[in-house]
């Protein structure tokens, strides 16, 4: 399926200060850092623990590189959320001193998407409080290392209200994921569509894989989108760069 920003441009060794910076051929385990909202964080998947935990459990394999990766999804973050806590979270994960992740991925935005109390409800956050909190997120985030973002799995709205006060529904969630998508586009940020893959899956496949909630992913959910990751080019093609001893 066609993913519409790929950004591969920005994945190949240069001097752009968007990537992670080497200096010989000599490969290392990268340091990476998932960040964003409960689909990062994995609720919904008791067998797995997540996309996010299911691929850092694969990376520990000693058969594997040995990639790092961070799990630090909060439930019910919005895009401003996640932007105030992005550079601390960044200079704490370094594991050595004076050194930084190599990495950040991030997944977040369908839980501003929702209306509150009732389905023609305001939105969590305001279109146009996204779209500054978002272009905010993605430059903060690009100055300091590679960036990947993750797209929002769709809902199913005969589930809602969520926690009996949150309403989210495919229309607001398609205006906002877009946002998000041209926002990557316009900066070279490699993007995955996962709403428009599941969608293109049809009703019974993706709403087989919902919780009984309707809005988090399944155990079978977060497969389907572990294998989407690992399927991902742009992100294996910058996994398998030369790095920096």
């Amino acid at each position: 399926m066609q993913i519409l920003a790929t950004g591969s441009e920005h994945l190949q060794p240069s001097q752009d200060h968007h990537l992670a910076p080497f200096s010989s051929a000599v490969a290392r385990p990268l340091r990476i850092l998932a960040l964003g909202d409960s689909l990062i964080y994995g609720f919904g998947d008791p067998e797995g623990g997540g996309w996010v935990e299911r691929l850092r459990r694969n990376w520990m394999s000693p058969e594997q590189h040995g990639h790092v990766l961070y799990n630090l999804g909060v439930r019910g973050d919005r895009v401003q959320q996640v932007a105030q806590r992005l550079e601390h979270e960044f200079r704490h994960r370094g594991e050595l001193r004076h050194q930084v992740p190599d990495g950040i991925i991030l997944s977040v935005g369908v839980n501003d998407s929702a209306r509150l109390g009732r389905l023609e409800g305001r939105n969590f956050t305001s279109f146009p409080d996204f779209q500054a909190d978002l272009e905010t997120l993605l430059d903060r985030a690009q100055q300091l290392c590679q960036v990947f973002f993750i797209g929002m799995t769709p809902v199913d709205e005969s589930r809602m209200p969520f926690s009996n006060c949150l309403y989210y529904n495919q229309a607001d969630q398609y205006r906002y994921k877009e946002a998000t998508r041209l926002a990557c586009l316009q900066r070279q940020i490699p993007y995955l569509d996962i709403f428009e893959q599941w969608l293109a899956q049809g009703e019974p496949w993706w709403r087989s894989r919902l919780s009984c909630d309707g809005l988090h992913p399944n155990s079978v959910g977060y497969e389907a989108l572990l294998q989407h990751v690992l399927s991902w080019s742009p992100l294996q093609q910058w996994l398998t760069l030369p790095t920096a001893a």
